[in-house]
């Protein structure tokens, strides 16, 4: 099975549990078709039919994970890196 990318991933779960708690505190209606959107798709992500179960292969997943790498500038063709100009 494919799985998504942890960063994907972490997106999801992030946004699923925040909002979630947001619905239950209060429950606009436009927030709870976003819950049900995410949890859907969490449950696609993760090969399961229900939500709780998908946030737990989620975080299983999650944890295991490699560390996401640190984005950096590349070096030039000399080996040194190139400061990048600033827009007028």
């Amino acid at each position: 099975m494919l799985r998504p990318h942890p960063a994907v991933l972490r997106r999801l779960v992030d946004e699923y549990e925040a909002l979630s708690a947001a619905v239950a505190a209060s429950e606009p209606a436009d927030l709870s078709t976003r819950v049900r959107d995410l949890a859907y798709t969490l449950c696609v992500s993760t090969g399961t039919r229900d939500v709780e179960r998908a946030l737990e292969v989620a975080h299983q997943w999650l944890a295991t994970a490699p560390a996401p790498a640190r984005e950096t500038t590349p070096p030039t063709l000399t080996g040194r890196r190139v400061a990048t100009p600033e827009p007028a």
